[in-house]
């Protein structure tokens, strides 16, 4: 018996659906937010971190990637008071072994993100800046950059390595491949904070990373591939597509982009769109050949990146596929066999793509269809996903049967974008502002003082020439940016 009604309109219809429950009850969040260990969502109790995975990096990883969804919940008393957790509590000075890519957009993203929102001179979520706040979020990110810096230091390309050690830098036994995705999705963060503290190293090695790739592309097909050594140049996966390895690379030329200004960045994105569209499928980037029959459900953020661009018309028809894959399942399988109609992967990791398509849909056409897919997912979640702590992973789409995990990304990313599909009044929306969501989710301002540097040349070290294709390739700067 769900609690959620088809009739539902507005922010509540999120509310009363269980789904945040961070907002009903906070102060018992925040505690369990900012501890330092794992928790048990089947069995409500704390268990440590250790061999889980390196994405939970021995820190406060959820506390600090779900502050801004505070603020978009309207909860500002509680943003503040997780913003002082995290000041008070979190360091990086730790021997602790981390992904770059996740610690980049997971917290560094997040970080920064904060602070903005607590400084933006402009409050679109009124005036919630800390009578006593000095930086120290934007200190904790350029803390944590300058520690995630080594992963770019002795690589032959200037892509960096996967992981690097917080304390020590790049461990001794790295292995020297990487994905596409991985190594090229760091320029917005990077970006951001080079430009708000003044200093290109981030931007710079950021940017030389994604050239870096695009000189590895393939001379006969245009295509990246998946997974490259990194001081060989040579492709380990020769597989080309939009799913995992690869989906934030092209996400992140666009939002570059819209940011920045950068017209390499736009050409980039417009080279790889439009070299064999529509490229949905995995294939061998040197000769276009299909490798396999399965999509994966990370390429359900496509639709919401064509949205950005303004093709709003391949965004429905691509985002009805994945809706009725969901339909099927009341889930989305993290791989699916399009010959077979079969999952091949079977768990679900709460994941946010497929709702965060649907919300970029429905502030662009206000169909009210797209409100009644959130409503789908939201009752699929309860029936599904709810367990006495929380939401777990699925481990099996079709029996249903759970994993003991939470990730970050079901907060920060997944709730927030169903809570703003039905709230239309929310400052996001109806700020003078124009405001764009990295590939965690995190709220930036689209602002020009992130068009403007500080420094003469992003590269002073060495002249970069861009290729043949960059340089002439089509570029229009009338695209249908779609903001919010």
């Amino acid at each position: 018996m769900f609690l959620c009604t088809t009739q539902s309109r507005g922010p509540d219809t999120a509310l009363s659906c269980g789904i945040l429950a961070i907002y009903h009850k906070p102060q018992r969040y925040l505690i369990l937010l900012s501890s330092l260990l794992s928790f048990s969502l089947l069995h409500c109790f704390f268990r440590s971190n250790i061999n889980i995975n390196d994405v939970l990096g021995n820190y406060s990883l959820t506390l600090i990637d779900t502050l801004d969804t505070l603020l978009v919940l309207g909860n500002v008393s509680e943003f503040h008071r997780a913003v002082k957790l995290v000041i008070d509590t979190v360091s990086f000075d730790k021997d602790s072994t981390v992904q770059v890519f996740e610690a980049n957009i997971r917290i560094l993203g997040s970080l920064i993100s904060a602070h903005i929102l607590l400084t933006d001179p402009k409050h679109p979520f009124g005036n919630v800046g800390l009578v006593d706040y000095d930086n120290e979020l934007l200190h904790l990110a350029h803390d944590l950059a300058v520690r995630l810096l080594p992963a770019f230091e002795n690589t032959s390309t200037g892509i960096p390595y996967p992981r690097v050690n917080l304390k020590s830098g790049v461990p001794p036994d790295s292995i020297n491949e990487t994905c596409t995705a991985g190594a090229g999705s760091l320029l917005v963060e990077f970006g951001i904070l080079s430009r708000l503290i003044g200093d290109s190293t981030f931007e710079w090695v950021a940017r030389r990373a994604v050239r870096a790739l695009w000189k590895l592309r393939s001379n006969e097909t245009g295509l990246l591939g998946n997974v490259v050594n990194i001081q060989t140049g040579q492709w380990v996966s020769k597989q080309s597509g939009l799913g995992a390895g690869m989906d934030s690379f092209y996400e992140y030329l666009l939002k570059s982009y819209i940011l920045f200004g950068e017209k390499e960045d736009y050409r980039m994105f417009q080279a790889s769109y439009e070299r064999d569209p529509p490229l949905y499928v995995n294939v061998n980037m040197f000769n276009g050949q299909i490798m396999n029959t399965w999509i994966d459900s990370l390429q359900a953020f496509f639709p919401g990146l064509l949205v950005l661009n303004g093709d709003v018309e391949e965004a429905i028809c691509l985002h009805a596929f994945y809706y009725a894959i969901w339909k099927r399942f009341g889930a989305l399988p993290e791989r699916y066999n399009w010959q077979l109609q079969a999952p091949d992967v079977l768990f679900y990791p709460l994941r946010p793509e497929l709702v965060e398509s649907t919300y970029l849909l429905y502030q662009a056409t206000k169909n009210p269809f797209y409100l009644h897919v959130g409503m789908d997912i939201l009752e699929s979640l309860e029936k599904n996903a709810k367990v006495r702590c929380g939401y777990a992973t699925l481990h099996h789409v079709v029996d249903k049967s759970k994993e003991d995990r939470m990730e970050s990304f079901f907060l920060s990313e997944t709730c927030k974008y169903l809570y703003l599909l039905f709230d239309d009044d929310n400052p996001l929306h109806k700020s003078e502002n124009k405001y764009i969501f990295t590939t965690e989710g995190h709220v930036v301002p689209i602002d020009k003082r992130f068009r403007e540097k500080q420094w003469n040349d992003l590269s002073p070290c060495e002249k970069v020439v861009p290729d043949q294709e960059t340089s002439n390739g089509p570029f229009s700067n009338n695209s249908n940016v779609m903001t919010l």
